[in-house]
């Protein structure tokens, strides 16, 4: 899972990069100049769990790729980002989703591009840039599928012209400044424009970045925005950058009492991984043995074939059965044999639907 980082100049998302990811890349001033790259592993319990049982030679987490993109360009007063340049548009339809820092705080020290803080403003800046660059996009397509769009065999005559239907339908929502995830799109649509890979499209996580006096209120911050930010596959959590990555420099028991104290119930990373797993409707499964514990990350609705595609192709062209435990079964017995003896252990074909936190062997010939 890839996720990139996008926010106004100024909004902490280099901040917010540096506290998921542990790093330590350049804050203010030139700091979200540049781009920055984190890979983070996700934090499991059930994975240390597996591990405590089966002691294999090692573990290995799911992990999370963070890009920390610079600051559009903004216009000359500051009051209105500039257009996104190509290449960091290009870095951004890589990204599985969007997470958009937004600063709600107002600090002399740092002060803001515009010389005031509105969240909603700055949200709706690059939310207008990330909606031209798609409409540019569709507009010079349509162009071109109206005119060269005719020619080829009857196949690809068909294929042009059902991709033209599509994107016709997705022009003017974006004119009106709807973002492409709130039109309802079929199976078959959403293969026609699957390459294009839009901005507007990616599901978005908003992150508020507060001052350390509002963390009280964060819940109550990121609902009363979530209720404006009346958009499909997008949602708002709020947290203090800056307190977060203080946190992130202590060691865990430390960082646990620190995290008491200010009454924060998790940490950001386990936050934020939650809520993108969430908002790209991923589950994890497991893989347990004297080897190596493993967690991996599937689509939720993806079958047990899809499960062994996962591990490796050549699972999934040999698939026999998928042998599947449930989580707690497993921690609880100990190990498969006795998961097996008291029927716990499922034998199950490719058409099984997986279950988030199964724990479960592939049996294949290939």
């Amino acid at each position: 899972m890839q996720v990139a980082i996008v926010g106004l100049a100024r909004s902490g998302k280099t901040t917010v990069f540096n506290t998921l990811t542990r790093g330590e890349a350049e804050t203010g001033g030139f700091g979200g100049m540049t781009v920055n790259v984190g890979v983070v592993k996700v934090p499991d319990e059930r994975l240390a769990k597996l591990t405590e049982i089966f002691k294999p030679k090692r573990e290995v987490p799911a992990d999370v790729t963070y890009v920390d993109l610079p600051a559009p360009p903004t216009s000359p007063d500051g009051r209105e980002a500039a257009e996104i340049p190509a290449d960091q548009l290009a870095r951004l339809r890589t990204a599985d989703e969007l997470l958009h820092v937004v600063r709600t705080f107002a600090d002399d020290a740092v002060p803001h591009p515009d010389g005031s803080v509105d969240p909603w403003r700055d949200v709706e800046q690059l939310d207008l840039e990330f909606t031209l660059a798609d409409l540019s996009v569709i507009e010079k397509r349509i162009e071109k599928l109206s005119t060269s769009g005719r020619h080829g065999t009857p196949a690809e005559r068909e294929a042009n012209e059902r991709e033209l239907v599509v994107l016709e339908k997705l022009a003017p929502p974006l004119r009106e400044g709807k973002p492409i995830r709130d039109v309802e799109l079929d199976d078959d649509e959403q293969k026609r424009i699957r390459g294009f890979r839009f901005l507007t499209e990616k599901p978005v996580l908003i992150l508020l970045n507060i001052g350390e006096a509002d963390i009280p209120r964060s819940a109550e911050i990121a609902s009363e925005f979530a209720k404006r930010y009346q958009h499909r596959h997008s949602q708002a959590e709020a947290l203090s950058a800056q307190v977060e990555m203080e946190i992130g420099q202590l060691d865990a028991e430390d960082a646990q009492v620190f995290r008491e104290e200010m009454g924060l119930t998790e940490s950001s990373l386990e936050r934020v991984i939650r809520l993108s797993y969430e908002l790209l409707g991923l589950i994890s499964f497991f893989t347990a043995g004297p080897d190596e514990t493993r967690a991996w990350t599937i689509p939720a609705g993806s079958t047990a074939v899809d499960a062994a595609a996962a591990i490796h192709t050549d699972l999934a062209r040999g698939f026999i059965r998928a042998e599947i435990v449930a989580y707690e079964d497993l921690i609880q017995l100990k190990s498969f044999a006795e998961a097996r003896k008291h029927a716990k252990l499922r034998s199950e074909g490719k058409d099984y639907l997986m279950k988030d936190g199964e724990v479960t062997e592939i049996r294949f010939n290939v």
